[in-house]
């Protein structure tokens, strides 16, 4: 672990190496877990008002768990989370074939939206948790994601890399510049 900022990052994500690998998984993080994708507070104020432009996006199922539990819910833990169709699927999820994809991400593709979908989702396989203080980044390691662990591997992009544009996204430039500082030090150590 090391601090950046008000950060308290595992090295795990300069460590391990990542790629998503759709072909492979078929977008099994959004339909396997026991809960939605953890959101905050702005994030559920978003969705209420996105919705409407995501909807004709989305399965009738989708919308049918979105209406009747609303866009998010408090899970039974008391986070923040988005809604899920039978315990199982992200009501925000599509199919394209056997493969899962966001709908909020299709809206925002076509440029219905601004969004991209919520930040849990788009930094995984990193997982940040907010504490008083500080946020803790670290690597969730999943064995529905074997293919993505074998595929970062084989092209060497470390997670930090596959994630950039979310890390970016949740803790700005400068901060992504400073772990990139961070990883090149460490790269050096490796290597004696």
């Amino acid at each position: 672990m090391f601090q950046l900022g008000k950060t308290i990052v595992s090295e795990d994500i300069l460590e391990k190496n990542f790629v998503c690998n759709l072909s492979a998984c078929h977008g099994g993080c959004c339909v396997d877990g026991d809960a939605g994708a953890p959101l905050n507070e702005e994030e559920t104020k978003i969705l209420e008002e996105i919705y409407p432009k995501v909807k004709p996006f989305l399965r009738k199922e989708g919308i049918a768990a979105i209406e009747a539990q609303g866009t998010w819910i408090k899970g039974t833990d008391g986070d923040l989370e988005t809604p899920l169709i039978d315990n199982k699927d992200c009501a925000y999820v599509i199919f394209d074939g056997k493969t899962a994809l966001c709908g909020i991400e299709q809206a925002y593709n076509q440029g219905i939206v601004d969004w991209k979908k919520p930040v849990s989702c788009h930094l995984y396989p990193v997982r940040v948790k907010d504490f008083t203080e500080f946020a803790a980044v670290n690597y969730d390691k999943w064995d529905i994601c074997d293919a993505a662990c074998s595929l970062g591997q084989e092209l060497e992009v470390p997670v930090y890399k596959f994630v950039k544009e979310a890390l970016i996204r949740r803790f700005g430039e400068d901060w992504y510049a400073e772990l990139e500082t961070v990883a090149r030090e460490w790269e050096k150590t490796k290597s004696k």
